[in-house]
């Protein structure tokens, strides 16, 4: 479902993201983990179609990214790290405009809007503008709106920000029954517990490039370590320590 083949981006002579070749299925919820600057951030925006791969290719459901943008976006949604509102619209308009964008029909998107608004307990601030949200309302509507025309992969970064425990709870059950029903889920994330518990693998990325790539207990095979916790096998390999040259980060 989503294919990052050999993918590298440049700014300038700075290399933010070196040689990614990365594939993820159908069905999977994958977490990418890495400290601040390690290239996450420009590895979303090249699967969402904001940045254009220096070399290299990805695609999402068989559509390149940047042959066959109108495609791609058809089966992505996208929940970005800062929820993006129009604040003069109500949070059941801003619902229609997504709906309007994407070409749903309009008794789909009627149906559609009524269900995420259900799902995400909106129906009491739906009429509001949104202006008036709490953060983490703006987030919850955010989310509707990357599922209303029931796309095949879902895109989520830093995806807990501003939520209360609700509504942590919310999103966890949505994306656990979202992926048995084979939605594609690619997250990036700084919440390493959020990571042990939903994600089928992990692909921890430092300096640009992804250092592993697994499932907790590989990286756990990998580290030489009893420990079960992934935050103390995820300081262990970005540590300064492990990425000095010559060093695996095993």
């Amino acid at each position: 479902m989503i294919e990052f083949d050999h993918v590298t981006r440049t700014y300038g002579p700075k290399t933010a993201v070196a040689d990614l070749t990365l594939a993820i299925p159908r069905g999977e919820l994958f977490a990418m983990l890495g400290p601040n600057g390690a290239g996450k951030t420009t590895t979303i925006k090249m699967l969402v179609g904001l940045l254009r791969p220096s070399r290299g290719n990805v695609r999402v459901s068989g559509y390149d990214l940047v042959r066959e943008p109108r495609n791609a976006h058809l089966h992505i949604g996208y929940v970005p790290d800062e929820p993006c509102l129009y604040d003069k619209l109500t949070g059941r308009e801003f619902l229609w405009f997504i709906a309007d964008m994407f070409g749903m029909p309009r008794h789909l998107a009627s149906e559609r809007i009524a269900s995420e608004i259900e799902h995400f307990e909106l129906g009491e601030f739906a009429d509001d503008l949104a202006e008036s949200y709490s953060l983490g309302m703006k987030q919850r509507l955010v989310f509707a709106s990357s599922l209303l025309h029931d796309p095949d992969v879902l895109v989520l970064d830093e995806p807990m920000v501003g939520l209360d425990p609700r509504s942590v709870r919310i999103v966890k059950d949505l994306l656990k029954a979202r992926t048995r029903e084979g939605m594609t889920v690619f997250m990036s994330t700084h919440t390493l517990a959020m990571a042990e518990e939903m994600a089928d693998r992990v692909g921890i990325m430092v300096r640009g490039q992804l250092r592993f790539l697994g499932t907790v207990d590989e990286l756990r095979d990998q580290m030489a370590l009893e420990t079960t916790s992934l935050e103390q096998l995820y300081l262990e390999l970005t540590s300064p320590r492990a990425a000095e040259p010559g060093r695996s980060g095993a």
